[in-house]
């Protein structure tokens, strides 16, 4: 079960977050303030925890991760995208002249850029890219590449991180940004790359929105004071490196006590690097 650790009794803490009342109108309860949105649900936690097991290799790992971005992209669209009302006739339309839908749909106007950040990003990304594509005007939906690393001190500690590679379509004025990054660890990579948005490809967007598969405590905090414009969506909050007393606590409760990496900022409980796992190279 997410957030389990050795209470030091015998027994096992649970996140409170994860006892099954933690969940209001489909979103996992936080105090981290607005913006932040965990969609735990028992069927994706169940994707999740299936993703993050040990015994779970190739092609599932990657149907998982396909199956999780897209309705991840799809909450994201539905809470996030504009709207405009919208009359289209359906096959019905040949018997009868009410054959015809009306009601309101995501406005297909909207223009997007799906940012794949290498190498873990790759595969949601393009998830992400085809699933917009069929919704909105194709000649809006644009998919841009940056390949980047963590750059780590000489004690293995990550300080921050660089891009080292880039291949994007211009400014982002007016449009939405999104990166789907599976494991929001420490924000070192998302900070970069929204900064390489910022101040190189240039324009105001209209929205910029991480979506990951788990963040941690530090990822939410450390992205809330670089860029507290950007809106998190993920399925998980792993803070599993919490002391006991912390995780009987409403997640946001006590931020300056919640631990989500380890000592070389990997995600505990996570799921390992799914950059690796997901390109089955492990080096």
């Amino acid at each position: 079960m997410v957030g389990e650790r050795d209470s030091g009794e015998g027994g096992a803490v649970v996140d409170r977050a994860y006892r099954g009342d933690g969940l209001t109108d489909g979103e996992l309860v936080h105090r981290y303030g607005e913006g932040v949105h965990i969609l735990a649900d028992p069927y994706h936690l169940s994707l999740l925890a299936r993703l993050s097991s040990d015994d779970t290799v190739q092609p599932v790992i990657n149907h998982l991760v396909t199956t999780l971005y897209r309705d991840l992209v799809a909450a994201v669209v539905a809470r996030e995208f504009p709207t405009v009302p919208s009359a289209s006739d359906t096959r019905m339309k040949v018997h009868t002249p009410l054959g015809v839908f009306r009601g309101v749909i995501t406005d297909p106007t909207t223009r997007v850029v799906c940012v794949d950040i290498a190498r873990a990003g790759m595969l949601p990304a393009s998830v992400c890219f085809d699933a917009l594509n069929h919704v909105l005007d194709p000649a809006g939906v644009r998919q841009d590449h940056l390949v980047m690393n963590r750059v780590v001190d000489q004690d293995g500690q990550v300080v921050g991180a660089r891009i080292f590679g880039e291949k994007t379509g211009g400014d982002v004025e007016g449009r939405f940004i999104l990166f789907p990054d599976p494991m929001g660890a420490t924000g070192s990579s998302l900070d970069k790359a929204i900064g390489f948005y910022q101040t190189v490809a240039g324009g105001t967007p209209a929205k910029i929105i991480a979506m990951n598969l788990i963040v941690t405590p530090e990822f939410v905090t450390n992205l809330r004071k670089s860029h507290p414009e950007v809106v998190i969506y993920a399925f998980r909050l792993d803070r599993g490196l919490s002391d006991p007393d912390v995780l009987e606590t409403v997640p946001g409760t006590h931020p300056e006590r919640e631990r989500g990496l380890n000592e070389h900022q990997y995600i505990v409980p996570g799921a390992g690097g799914l950059g690796e796992v997901i390109n089955n190279v492990f080096v």
